[in-house]
């Protein structure tokens, strides 16, 4: 007794045939149009060709492409065919569903007849009764109704034609949506509920499992793990007396929508959907409504974000009512005693996340690596002298990346050079004073000329000065001092290499801010304004390039011990960053490009502004009141260093990083 299989290479198939061959009855022989193919399921099966017979032909072609020589061989001989080559893709166009589906259906019914194989066992779908409202039984067909998507079409088709047009024995199954092994999760592609699996995920990173989230309700969709496919098939297909009849490899007890994403959601251990809105609700809002809707510009290109955003194709919403359910009374009387059933889905569905993030998750694919994002890229750096800027200019030339680094200090940018030259890396120096506007486009011109292009700016030069507002009563000149390289000076630099990024449609700007900006630190005014000024624009300027490829990135930066805070004696002894600590802040920033980074305690700060300022501006002023102003900013020629006191330390380390 031989077996013919069509898509044997399959997630499906490769699984029958397994089956197949622990039978030891015969010879499995596979249709293939590339033989290479074949060669990992070999030892996947742990089968040579004595077992697996490879037979080359192409679905899309008369008699499935076979030679007439393999017809002769194969006639009188096959007492089983399976026929599950099909195109398994919402997002196929309907062209290539039909060549597969249907075409390829036909093709493989006159291959059948042609070798007058036994049985012809098409691999049919629920997709076949479309969107039928209510029960579907496997004696149904005719019935079925909302075909209008192709994939729906298609399968309905391809199983009308083994109704209609084979005149030898069939048997048809209907599986529900077939997802991993529930023994091992294993998968081959993202698919049906795993859609969904990438919002669960960013759920899980946004919110603590314990807080309740609002969800969805949907109808019902009936999820069936590979295994029990296989095996139910594998069964049937044995059993004598079954032709001309259909089963519904189906789960008897189907879940909702708003379910299954919970049982998906517990093994995450993502925050549960304890309220759920029935999707029901919209379904008063006329088609023509919708339509009209989705015909707006800003709607239409919102949705598409966040659908491409979430992972999520185009028309899987139209699914979430999902509206039929299946009747599989036939397939249990057949199963029963055998030992297969359709195992609950909270059974299995930690071993189906696990496999998905640990293989099939998209994010897995992107390079997390700073070499990936840098090698051989234009990255420059102002400010690259010293500090932050400097430990960023080492981690990216190491990287891989062609550093570009301005200062005004000559001597210490030869220092620089020599230091990340010392180390293989590559690195260009520039003396420029940015807050000088001339400089800076002279600055932006010389890097065009020597570069080409420009692919990430880091905006890090900048000037800080700690000093009361009481005390700038006749210093103007500190707030125009720092607005002119905080603000001007790196807008001077952005607007300059915006045009080259723009035109290569590729671009990253990165800006140092300051956590200040987020907490509002006293004695900071004219560095937190400037900084303020900084953070505005790019968010402004982050709207109108969204699609442009261009992207802004701000980073509030901590308390970092650099050179510019060394006249702040009181400083030595707080809790701050080091600049390799900076460094890496701005490698996470390289990495993943998000709007911000700013710490928990930033957050916590805007937070506490926003909801409660009166209570954030009692908190600065205590800490105002407590540290004093340094000497410098006194206008004193460096007197004695004085120790912070006991109150003074736990106030640092409750606020460790702000500014104070």
């Amino acid at each position: 007794m031989d077996y013919f299989v069509t898509g044997a290479t399959g997630f499906i198939g490769s699984r029958l045939v397994q089956k197949l061959l622990a039978r030891k009855a015969g010879i499995v022989h596979v249709l293939v149009r590339d033989p290479d193919k074949l060669a990992p399921l070999y030892g996947r099966l742990g089968a040579d060709k004595a077992r697996v017979s490879v037979v080359v032909g192409d679905l899309a072609q008369p008699n499935l492409g076979v030679a007439k020589k393999d017809l002769a061989k194969l006639k009188g001989r096959i007492k089983h065919m399976f026929h599950l080559a099909a195109l398994y893709d919402l997002k196929a166009s309907a062209q290539a569903q039909q060549i597969a589906n249907v075409e390829g259906t036909r093709h493989a019914i006159e291959f059948a007849e042609a070798i007058e194989a036994g049985c012809f066992h098409h691999v049919s779908s629920i997709a076949a009764a479309g969107l039928y409202e209510g029960m579907f039984r496997e004696d149904m067909f005719d019935e079925a109704e909302g075909l209008d998507n192709p994939y729906f079409r298609t399968k309905h088709d391809s199983e009308a034609l083994v109704r209609n047009e084979y005149r030898r024995p069939w048997r048809i199954y209907r599986p529900g949506v077939v997802v991993g092994d529930s023994q091992t999760g294993e998968m081959d592609k993202i698919d049906g509920p795993y859609h969904f699996f990438k919002l669960i995920q960013k759920m899980r990173e946004l919110m603590p499992p314990w807080l309740p989230a609002i969800g969805i309700e949907g109808g019902r969709m009936n999820i069936v793990p590979v295994d029990f496919v296989v095996g139910s098939m594998d069964h049937i297909a044995h059993k004598r007396g079954l032709d001309r009849q259909c089963f519904h490899l189906t789960d008897p007890e189907p879940k909702r929508v708003g379910d299954l994403l919970n049982i998906f959601a517990k093994a995450a251990h993502a925050p549960i959907m304890s309220v759920r809105i029935n999707a029901l609700l919209f379904s008063f809002i006329p088609n023509s409504v919708k339509h009209m809707m989705m015909a707006l510009t800003p709607v239409r290109r919102i949705r598409d974000q966040l659908m491409k955003n979430l992972a999520l194709p185009p028309d899987i919403m139209q699914f979430v009512n999902y509206p039929t359910r299946f009747d599989c009374r036939e397939t249990l009387k057949v199963l029963q005693g055998s030992g297969i059933a359709c195992p609950p889905l909270d059974s299995y569905a930690w071993r189906l996340w696990d496999y998905w993030e640990r293989h099939l998750d998209p994010d897995l694919l992107i390079d997390r690596t700073l070499k990936g994002k840098v090698k051989n890229k234009v990255v420059v750096i102002t400010g690259g002298s010293s500090g932050i800027g400097k430990a960023a200019a080492f981690k990216i030339a190491e990287a891989g990346g062609k550093v570009v680094i301005c200062g005004r200090d000559a001597q210490k940018l030869q220092e620089a050079q020599q230091e990340v030259e010392a180390l293989g890396g590559k690195i260009w120096t520039y003396v420029a004073d940015i807050a000088d506007m001339q400089e800076a486009d002279r600055f932006v011109a010389a890097v065009l000329k020597d570069h080409g292009t420009v692919h990430i700016l880091i905006n890090n030069a900048g000037r800080s000065i700690r000093r009361a507002v009481e005390s700038s009563y006749d210093r103007f000149h500190d707030f125009e001092r720092t607005m002119a390289i905080n603000y001007f000076g790196a807008l001077r630099v952005t607007m300059g290499f915006l045009p080259a990024m723009t035109k290569q449609r590729k671009g990253h700007v990165i800006n140092i801010s300051s956590i200040g900006v987020l907490t509002n630190a006293p004695r900071f005014s004219a560095y937190v304004a400037s900084k303020a000024a900084m953070d505005s624009f790019s968010r402004c300027a982050a709207s109108e390039f969204a699609d442009t490829g261009v992207e802004f990135t701000t980073i509030n930066m901590p308390l970092v011990k650099t050179p510019m805070i060394a006249p702040t004696k009181i400083y030595k002894n707080m809790p701050t960053l080091d600049p390799g600590e900076a460094a890496n802040l701005i490698s996470e920033a390289i990495i993943y490009r998000p709007p911000r980074i700013a710490t928990r305690l930033g957050i916590a700060g805007e937070v506490l502004h926003a909801l409660s300022p009166k209570v954030a501006q009692i908190a600065m002023n205590t800490a105002f009141r407590m540290f004093p102003d340094s000497d410098a900013a006194k206008g004193a020629a460096g007197g004695e260093e004085k120790k912070p006191s006991a109150d003074m330390m736990a106030m640092a380390q409750l606020l460790r990083g702000i500014h104070l």
